[in-house]
């Protein structure tokens, strides 16, 4: 009977496979196998696993395959508000979830402000714990479908179908219905002492004054289904396939971004890389500003509604209409240093595999730190997808490309660091 395998290196520098059967007490040789072939396939294993590990993975141990419609941060906790399961919460970045005492209701919004947490129902108005999710009472607010949420300070905010914004200055125990006092108010977002709400079919509105008087802005005609504030910048993420608006001027003009053609549910941020969840095409980034947009959907089953984002310590987590996910941030910006030698100077190494599909991975060394700004072009010079516009210090490191989202054909990338610029080719084939 063959009990165990022994690999000795010959003098010939080939390996040699020794069975060993210990009912005889003895070696006996088999085979050689070439050295080339077992090398080859623990390449093949590290980088099956190294896939299988660098995308979402699903969190779904104590909460099950349920549909999630919020999620927020509050301290080391994590919030997610369910489809008629309540609200669930996790101490250890997702590796479990326990059922809150709120277990009975569809939890459509979630904000927090120290160990306030305020959960805003489908029909049954704002529900308030002071203990981190251990308790909960209903506030004053009740009878109303609550579809969004926001803290300013001592001001609670809440946008509501039917009956726009209402406002609460003590905790939620009394609420006065705001100058917006009609329509659906979809989204909420805090700018300094301004408030945003976006609302069904009538855009962004902006209230300097806690709700006693709102302006239209200039985005009127879309329904705004998220809303997420960087400094003076505004993003707007539309409904009905509009795909995301920006303004840099605190929502004085408006323009569309080049994610112009999905439904955006949700937003966060991770440093400066902005990320955008949507209906039915899972989560893009953006490096950029929201220039140029990246689909990042390794690891999810098919192309999730992701209604819910947020950042906890290293991780960005999903909310989805079938289960609870998260990823490395790390892993979502697709740049890994691989060493830090400084090398003797700038270069840029073709891309592997190539031709590629959907997946790439570029090389690049840079002798000193500074900004490096990797961009891909599409074959008419056209800029379809900024990877890096940051600074790095000196080394080598790795970049992927995920042209999911791409069409096939020919395709550029530029390397510009220092006074350092280069150009190579590359090939999508679908």
């Amino acid at each position: 009977m063959i009990r165990s395998v022994l690999v000795v290196k010959r003098h010939t520098g080939m390996p040699l496979i020794i069975w060993f059967y210990k009912n005889r007490g003895c070696f006996c040789p088999i085979e050689d196998i070439n050295l080339k072939k077992i090398l080859i396939a623990v390449i093949v294993l590290f980088i099956y696993i190294h896939i299988s590990i660098s995308q979402w993975q699903p969190d779904t141990n104590g909460i099950g395959f349920l549909s999630e419609r919020s999620l927020i941060a509050s301290g080391n906790n994590l919030f997610t508000g369910t489809f008629n399961a309540g609200v669930y919460k996790s101490t250890n970045n997702g590796n479990n979830w326990t059922q809150t005492s709120l277990n009975n209701q569809f939890v459509f919004s979630l904000a927090a402000s120290g160990t306030n947490v305020y959960a805003g129902t489908y029909g049954n108005g704002i529900y308030l714990s002071t203990n981190s999710g251990s308790t909960w009472a209903p506030t004053a607010l009740t009878g109303q479908f609550v579809v969004s949420i926001a803290v300013s300070g001592s001001y609670i905010f809440a946008g509501v179908f039917y009956n726009g914004v209402y406002v609460s200055s003590n905790n939620g125990s009394t609420w006065t219905q705001t100058a917006l006092n009609s329509g659906d108010v979809y989204s909420l977002a805090v700018s300094g002492s301004n408030i945003i709400a976006g609302k069904y079919l009538n855009g962004v509105y902006i209230s300097s004054n806690n709700g006693s008087t709102w302006t239209q802005t200039a985005l009127n005609n879309q329904t705004i289904q998220s809303l997420f504030v960087n400094g003076n910048d505004i993003y707007a993420g539309t409904y009905y396939g509009a795909g995301i608006y920006k303004s840099t001027n605190s929502g004085v003009t408006w323009a569309q971004t080049t994610l112009s053609n999905r439904s955006i549910y949700s937003f966060a941020m991770t440093g400066s890389t902005i990320i955008a969840g949507t209906d039915g095409f899972g989560v893009y980034i953006s490096s950029d500003n929201g220039s140029n947009w990246i689909q990042k959907n390794e690891g999810f089953t098919g192309g999730p509604k992701v209604y819910g984002l947020c950042v906890l310590n290293n991780y960005i987590f999903a909310a989805t209409d079938y289960s609870e996910y998260r990823r490395g941030i790390s892993e979502l910006n697709s740049v890994e240093q691989i060493s830090a030698e400084i090398p003797s100077d700038y270069s840029l190494l073709q891309n592997y595999p190539n031709p590629f599909n959907p997946v790439t991975n570029i090389k690049f060394s840079i002798p000193e730190a500074g900004n490096v700004k990797l961009v891909v072009y599409n074959a008419l010079g056209m800029e379809t997808a900024v990877l890096i516009n940051s600074k790095y210090s000196a080394g080598t490191y790795n970049a992927d490309f995920d042209a999911s989202g791409l069409p096939s054909g020919v395709y550029f990338y530029k390397l510009s660091a220092g006074n350092y610029q280069n150009i190579k080719k590359m090939i999508l084939v679908k």
